[in-house]
């Protein structure tokens, strides 16, 4: 691969609904560039874009893949990211490294829910987007309805047509370029006239091209109304500027699988996406913000943005360099442990392969592998002028399943196999819940688990069953209440003795546990307290009424009874433990239940569906606000209500639903629905 100035670098992720031909695209571009000799097919697993064996197991991406073209003296690094709304991971991934993104749209469906998700996440980024209409040679493509669909779904009026098609479906066979008024026909982009039957339509559609040109550069919008014609260099100057603002979003058309309007898209790109040294990316320098301008001799900052452990290659940390040039054999400093490593093993990476390299420009995206504790969102950077670029920020997982090993083999297995996949992806979490004694794997949705599971039986050898989690319930009391429990034995030897006399009390949520005692006089000796906690600290953890911690309670021993030779440690545990039991269960006990904050966003027509569904779960509703063309609602609903909610979300709204979630606090448990969770506790203690 030749050598790039930063200026000749241009980095785009690949965005869209699933399905809408992304890896196609990419596909058909390196076809077009002459990398690969013959086009590979999504459903047969043979493109460049998608290499893991999952990917070829589902016949979608589920990686972000970077795939450089060069074109022109150009490099286009782009970033295909997944559709599919349960990889939302990789789209932050590939958005964190890219300046702009490109929107796969397909010309029959037109604009989806996973083109609205794209664009609202690059709306909130503020990066530049342009849309390609896909697929026109499809039946029923419609490029003028594609385009509509957008402006209305999208709520946008600045998505502004650059081409329009010559011909639909069948008969689609170019594209005409309202900039410089000229039509490009066929795979070969043969320059023709206009055709006179579309030559009305065409001079229609540049009118608003122009307006919009003019309007995004002060000296052109003055000439433009004063009624200069405008050049096609000052167009063009104005669209550029348009775009880079986020006040225009161009849109092309063509067909990946036909090669029609594709040397038009790569030079839209090289046009209109900013070049990495017009934008700044917002870090840090010792503790100070700061912008880091992609200067090549400016101080290095190459932040990862995925990380993947391969059985065979070891860690492939993928980086996108924001500032200065990462040489091989370099010594850089990990901003996040502070431990410096030697850059022995330094790639340009096309897909799966990888390409040796002596250096990584700013601007540019490479591997480097075999470094240890790098993972995505750490900094490269040298020690004597430590920089770091911001990390992006990802969502809180949404889905549980608890998994458990499938054999004794897979137990000693699981911990490093979980860790691994946490690593290669920040949108999974594990956690050990001490509560329902129970390991958790999280995810954003069933799929997004799912995958996880899968690869940790493929890539690390680990085979799991899972199970849905169970609630992390917990167990306190609403009212004081006294208890005693004497505790006799007699063997052949010496016997055990001991008496406690108890008390509970409440405490505020959140205050803890704390253990007192208001004996006088000597009933028990103070040399038995600790054995009475450790008695009562045994209980706390498996509950008393439905096996779940007890929290919040304040114990006391008032009086008890000891005995000169048959007194001892053990005797006092257990008489503590009993008698911790029974005031507890005088004390009015109750289940808490945790309650999350749920986020959702969704468009107007579904918010009466949401409000009755959060009704049916127990939730509260505590505020609505309009955020573009959606309704967000938040509510408070506790956690048993909403295990599987993704997939419910998923079918109340058509997959146009999102939510987050986030953990608020723990509250009682109605007494009916208490009742059900003893109920089974004890069943299951029968069982067992």
């Amino acid at each position: 691969m030749a050598k790039y100035r930063t200026e000749q670098i241009r980095n785009v992720a690949l965005l869209g609904h699933g399905g809408s031909g992304k890896t196609t695209l990419t596909e058909a571009l390196l076809h077009k560039t002459g990398v690969i000799g013959r086009m590979g097919r999504v459903e047969d697993g043979s493109t460049v874009s998608d290499w893991d064996a999952e990917e070829h197991r589902r016949g979608i991406s589920i990686n972000l893949s970077v795939i450089p073209i060069e074109f022109e003296n150009m490099k286009l690094n782009l970033i295909d990211a997944p559709g599919y709304q349960d990889f939302v991971g990789e789209v932050i991934s590939a958005l964190f490294a890219a300046e702009a993104g490109l929107l796969v749209v397909d010309a029959v469906s037109g604009c989806q829910v996973g083109t609205e998700l794209a664009y609202d996440r690059l709306r909130d980024l503020n990066k530049p987007r342009i849309a390609f209409v896909n697929r026109m040679d499809r039946e029923n493509a419609n490029f003028t309805g594609a385009v509509e669909s957008l402006r209305t779904t999208l709520g946008d009026e600045k998505i502004v047509a650059f081409q329009i098609p010559i011909g639909e479906a069948d008969a689609f066979k170019g594209v005409i370029s309202l900039i410089e008024m000229k039509a490009y026909l066929g795979p070969e982009g043969k320059e023709v006239p206009i055709p006179d039957d579309l030559l009305a339509q065409a001079e229609e559609a540049r009118v608003a091209l122009v307006e919009a040109a003019a309007e995004a550069d002060d000296e052109l919008i003055m000439k433009y109304l004063e009624g200069e014609e405008l050049t096609t260099d000052e167009v063009r100057h104005g669209l550029h500027i348009g775009v880079r603002n986020c006040a225009i979003t161009p849109v092309y058309c063509g067909t990946a699988t036909g090669g029609i309007g594709l040397e038009r898209l790569m030079q839209a790109l090289r046009r209109y996406v900013p070049a990495p040294n017009e934008r700044t990316v917002a870090g840090t320098q010792n503790g100070n913000a700061l912008n880091l301008e992609s200067d090549p001799a400016g101080p290095i900052a190459g932040t990862v943005f995925k990380t993947i452990i391969d059985r065979y290659v070891g860690r492939m940390n993928y980086i996108r360099v924001f500032s200065g040039t990462i040489k091989k054999d370099a010594s850089l400093a990990n901003t996040r442990v502070g431990r410096s490593s030697r850059m022995a093993n330094l790639f340009h990476i096309r897909g799966k392969e990888l390409q040796a390299t002596d250096e990584l420009v700013a601007g540019d995206i490479g591997v480097v592998t075999k470094v240890e504790e790098l993972v995505t969102g750490d900094t490269l950077t040298a020690a004597d002028r430590p920089v770091a670029a911001d990390a992006p920020f990802y969502p809180r997982p949404l889905y549980s399943v608890a998994v458990t090993p499938a054999t004794q083999a897979d137990s000693a297995k699981m911990g490093p196999g979980l860790s691994a996949l946490v690593e290669e992806d920040p949108t999974l979490r594990v956690q050990n819940i001490s509560a329902t004694k129970q390991t958790v794997l999280q995810g954003m949705g069933e799929t997004h688990v799912d995958v996880a599971v899968h690869h940790l039986a493929n890539k690390f050898g680990v085979n799991v069953e899972t199970a849905i989690p169970k609630v992390p319930y917990q167990e306190s009391i609403t009212r004081i209440a006294s208890a005693q429990y004497r505790h006799k034995k007699q063997t052949g030897g010496a016997g055990q003795f001991a008496e406690v006399h108890l008390r509970v009390e409440p405490r505020e949520p959140g205050a803890g546990f704390e253990f007192t005692s208001e004996v006088f006089g000597g009933s028990v000796s103070s040399v038995y307290f600790p054995s009475i906690e450790k008695g009562i600290r045994s209980v706390m953890d498996s509950g008393v009424i439905a096996g779940y911690p007890v929290v919040d309670v304040k114990a006391i021993v008032f009086d008890g009874k000891e005995h000169p030779v048959d007194s001892k440690d053990i005797a006092f545990q257990t008489a503590g433990r009993e008698a911790f039991k029974l005031a507890v269960k005088g004390a009015n006990p109750v289940l808490l239940e945790p309650i999350y904050i749920v986020e959702v966003t969704v468009p107007d027509e579904f918010m009466g569906d949401i409000m009755s569904d959060f009704n049916t779960r127990r939730g509260r509703v505590l505020g609505m606000e309009q955020k573009n063309n959606r309704t967000v609602v938040r509510a408070t609903v506790p956690l048993a209500e909403i295990l599987r909610y993704s997939t419910d979300l998923r079918s109340m709204t058509q997959g146009r639903g999102i939510y987050t979630i986030e953990f608020d606090h723990y509250e009682a448990v109605p007494s009916n629905v208490a009742q059900e969770i003893v109920a089974q506790h004890k069943e299951e203690g029968n069982d067992e």
